[in-house]
């Protein structure tokens, strides 16, 4: 097999959407239905190493069985009793601070048809909040992360003219910038490509992103290509980090990166296409930031999605999961998951009629911010304690559909 580097083009965001977000062709390359599961009957499996681009997807198996994610069981029910979060479910005692936690970043739209959304920041009680980014009508800025330090959020902005393009900002939302062209125009690979979803490594010294291109399925609007890269903050030195649609076009799409607290791996979602191996599925990957040692995380059933998020201390991995059914259906719920794989976690009730969004650990690994929508009401943003407990509501803006918090280091101004 020949590995080709094309000319670093940009990548299309393909994953799940946000709670009550509608499907936005700016995104979704793959449309069929996002879901995931809430309790599982039987064993969860982990995934194999396997050396991107070397085997086929199909071909990554499960090793060794890890327990279901369990939870409080109401006998007269026979399900999880609401508001109920079992002890053996809690993930184990956060590591000592060792970092000030800040402004939650996120996105919100600022119209009620959703063609238009901004970046803001506020603080965790809520009563510190700016709009940091000033997209133009129909634009839409998404996918913050802040850098390690807190001084800069990176963001993707697509609009008409580009399907996504990775842009920097300030803490403060002051001196916004896009990175370089990275596609050279008129090359083959830039064919629908755009770059999205950055995340910094913990040096600050790269970005990690997705990035799609190639033709487009016109059966299932599958993109042809979707892979994981890495470029230097100022837009240089452009690498491509996975392989896993390599070989196997229109398979699926791979979104969503995020940077384990040593800086040595990636974890990120891979969202299967009706052509792919298993179909219209969902799980999250880890890969080694070389591209090597790549895994499944998390077992098809559980469809996993979203920005997945380290702990600080590196001991576990919160992430999202949709059910199956339509689009922003009520249900799923917020997970952890050890690196290896094993000992899956629910920190949300189920089932429920809630939907949820991205989740992000607080910088001091106390605390989660993350994104709930009830059954055909407004999405906010709202904290818990690591465990699941202690739920309080960040923000409170009926219409506007907030979502992708992500936690920082950077202070509100004084």
């Amino acid at each position: 097999m020949t590995r080709t580097r094309p000319r670093l083009s940009r990548t299309t965001p393909t994953g799940h959407p946000d709670p009550a977000h509608r499907a936005d062709p700016t995104r979704a390359r793959t449309r069929h239905r996002a879901g995931a599961g809430l309790l599982l009957a039987g064993a969860l499996l982990t995934g194999c190493g396997a050396q991107p681009g070397e085997i086929p997807l199909s071909e990554i198996r499960a090793e060794s069985p890890t327990p279901a994610p369990t939870s409080t069981v109401d006998p007269a029910v026979g399900d999880a009793a609401p508001g109920a979060v079992d002890p053996a479910a809690v993930p184990g005692t956060p590591a000592a601070p060792t970092a000030r936690n800040g402004l939650i970043a996120g996105r919100v739209f600022l119209d009620q048809e959703r063609l238009t959304s901004a970046i803001f920041a506020v603080s965790a009680d809520g009563r510190s909040r700016r709009q940091l980014t000033q997209p133009a009508d129909r634009t839409r800025d998404d996918h913050p992360a802040w850098s390690p330090d807190g001084t800069l959020l990176a963001f993707d902005r697509a609009d008409s003219e580009s399907p996504g393009r990775i842009w920097t900002t300030g803490a403060d939302g002051g001196n916004a910038r896009q990175l370089g062209a990275l596609c050279e125009t008129g090359a083959p690979d830039c064919l629908n490509e755009a770059e999205t979803a950055p995340s910094w490594s913990p040096d600050g010294r790269q970005l990690a992103f997705t990035r799609t291109w190639g033709s487009v399925d016109p059966t299932t609007e599958q993109i042809q290509y979707s892979d994981l890269y890495v470029i230097a903050p100022d837009g240089t030195t452009a690498q491509r980090v996975t392989f896993l649609t390599n070989d196997t076009p229109y398979s699926g799409a791979v979104t969503d990166p995020a940077w384990s607290p040593d800086g040595k791996q990636l974890v990120f979602s891979y969202r299967t296409s009706a052509t792919g191996q298993p179909a219209n599925a969902s799980a999250l990957y880890v890969v080694n930031a070389d591209g090597t040692g790549m895994r499944r995380l998390t077992p098809w059933e559980l469809r996993a999605g979203e920005r997945a998020n380290w702990s600080p201390d590196g001991s576990r991995i919160v992430f999202t999961t949709y059910p199956t059914g339509p689009d922003n259906a009520p249900g799923g719920g917020i997970y952890t998951v050890h690196p290896d794989g094993t000992t899956v976690e629910a920190l949300t009730p189920g089932p429920s009629d809630t939907s949820y969004g991205t989740a992000s650990y607080s910088p001091d690994g106390t605390s989660i911010a993350f994104a709930q929508a009830p059954a055909g009401g407004n999405s906010e943003l709202f904290t818990m304690h690591a465990d699941g407990s202690a739920v309080a509501r960040v923000t409170d803006t009926p219409g506007h559909w907030e979502g992708r918090p992500t936690w920082g280091t950077a202070q509100p101004p004084s």
